[in-house]
């Protein structure tokens, strides 16, 4: 018995994390047919009411059902963490493991940049660019997020090329005569994927918040509705309508905390030095 609640234990951080994930990549493609409503549907007769049979968790300053909101910002919650994930890990992966496989002045030239990029507060610099674009978009946000972004990525496979590169079957293919390239992308990438998926999933939690950061800010994506932007209306209406922080504040949290237990699941598994 006490086996059976050890395995459901280990597990649970997998179902949890991989139910929130999978909500959100679920609620984010089908969100036209999930919202009862057009988000971009203007009501000023019932602006700011409450739950209602017809707006189950009532509406916003301009009307617009809070519920469809939310189902739609769930797409730019999706969109904006998986993209800047994937750039990020992209470039990072590619600028580390040629960093950490050719060393020399090559490496000394990237781990300089990597470590200005490390040093300066990436939000900041988000704000920067973000406040420079006449029309925030929502690749414009993605762009933001991922100018500094890819640092991180670039140190942690640089630090596991150079631990592999001294194996014996990449020695072997070097002797053998096979080019940098098809080492680097036959032998080292594939061998350093596993501590990447894993910063990639607290990556996707942690550009979700960015973007809600963001868009509180009011430098958010414009034209398409975000979680951030109506936290930012629930702050200055939140004693007329509670509900209009308090329901984008919850998506926001359980999405983040669902990633979040399941970076920490596949974290656990994928560490060596974790007893079986």
């Amino acid at each position: 018995m006490s086996g059976l609640s050890d395995g459901w234990g280990r597990r649970l951080p997998y179902r949890l994390g991989g139910g929130a994930v999978t909500a959100l990549l679920f609620t984010a493609v089908f969100a036209p047919y999930l919202a009862p409503y057009s988000p971009h549907t203007v009501d000023l007769v019932n602006e700011l009411s409450g739950p209602t049979s017809a707006h189950w968790l009532g509406t916003d300053e301009n009307g617009a059902d809070l519920l469809s909101l939310i189902i739609y910002g769930a797409r730019v919650a999706a969109v904006v963490g998986l993209s800047t994930v994937g750039i990020c890990a992209g470039v990072g992966i590619t600028v580390g493991a040629i960093s950490g496989y050719v060393g020399g002045v090559v490496d000394e030239l990237v781990m300089r940049v990597i470590d200005v990029l490390m040093a300066f507060p990436g939000i900041l610099l988000a704000i920067l660019i973000i406040a420079l674009t006449e029309r925030p978009s929502v690749w414009a946000v993605i762009f933001a997020l991922s100018v500094t972004g890819w640092a991180g990525y670039a140190r942690l496979v640089r630090g596991q090329v150079l631990s592999l590169r001294e194996r014996p079957y990449v020695v072997a293919a070097r002797s053998m005569g096979a080019p940098a390239w098809w080492i680097i992308g036959r032998h080292l990438i594939p061998n350093v994927m596993a501590p990447v998926i894993v910063q990639a999933t607290f990556g996707v939690a942690g550009a979700i918040l960015a973007e809600a950061g963001l868009s509180f800010l009011g430098l958010g994506p414009d034209g398409v509705p975000s979680w951030g932007a109506l936290l930012d209306q629930g702050s200055r209406f939140f004693l007329v309508n509670s509900q209009l922080a308090l329901y984008p504040g919850l998506a926001i949290a359980i999405t983040v905390m669902g990633i979040n237990l399941l970076g920490d699941a596949l974290r656990d598994r994928w560490d060596p030095r974790r007893s079986p």
